[in-house]
């Protein structure tokens, strides 16, 4: 049951990444041609949704959370504690999937901010060569 959820939960990490590389394909083709202004922009481009799938998947799908689901859990507090294994019911399915799509959205969200920051201030000395050229040309 733990390797069936492992297998939904990287195919719904793959399926949010396809889905935001999709979205966001036009934006990042656009800025990497407007920055580099070279045809080498088109590796840079497939290397970025590359990127996009690594962080949403590595961001989606926790091992450490499916360990839960293998190992005894001690609970705190008592003196009858006991270690038990979680049971994988269809609540907890709701939710390794709810946690899957939202961690690999936060993953691909950071991941694209730290893109367009970077990318803001390429295009900012980009405009600035382009301006101090066309004042000497």
């Amino acid at each position: 049951m733990v390797l069936t959820l492992f297998f939904v939960t990287f195919a719904i990490a793959f399926t949010v990444c396809w889905i935001v590389a999709r979205i966001f394909r036009g934006s990042t083709e656009a800025i990497l041609d407007r920055i580099i202004n070279d045809p080498i922009s088109a590796a840079w481009q497939r290397y970025l949704q590359f990127a996009i799938f690594v962080v949403g998947i590595s961001s989606g799908v926790k091992f450490y959370r499916l360990e839960s689901y293998l190992l005894p859990q001690t609970h705190v507090g008592g003196p009858e504690a006991k270690a038990e294994i979680l049971v994988l019911t269809r609540d907890r399915w709701i939710l390794e999937v709810y946690r899957t799509v939202i961690g690999t959205l936060q993953g691909v969200a950071w991941m694209l901010l730290v893109f367009f920051v970077v990318a803001l201030i390429a295009f900012v000395i980009v405009r600035i060569s382009e301006s101090r050229r066309s004042r000497e040309g």
